[in-house]
C-alpha cells in the first residue's frame, strides 16, 4: 500500500470528511487532497504521527474534542 493509499484509508476509517481531517492535523485541504490522489506525498514520519494520534484517541487515551495544534501539539 503506498503513502496515498494509507492516508485515505486512516482518514475513512476515522469516518471524517477531508476539509475535518485536515483542520484536525493543520494541514491545507488542498494538500491533503494532494496526498491522497498521489499528487505529492508528506513525509512518511507524519503518516505514522497521524496513525499513532487517531489510535490514542480510538483507545480513549486522548480526547477527540481538540485540534493537534492545542494542547496535543504533537506534529510541530
Amino acid at each position: 500500500m503506498d503513502i496515498s493509499e494509507k492516508i485515505k484509508e486512516l482518514r475513512k476509517k476515522t469516518g471524517l470528511s477531508q476539509s475535518k481531517f485536515s483542520a484536525k492535523f493543520g494541514i491545507p485541504v488542498r494538500t491533503l487532497q494532494q496526498w491522497e490522489q498521489g499528487i505529492s506525498a508528506p513525509p512518511e514520519y507524519l503518516v505514522r504521527m497521524m496513525e499513532y494520534i487517531m489510535l490514542l484517541e480510538e483507545n480513549g487515551q486522548i480526547k477527540d474534542e481538540e485540534p493537534i495544534g492545542g494542547t496535543y501539539a504533537l506534529l510541530r
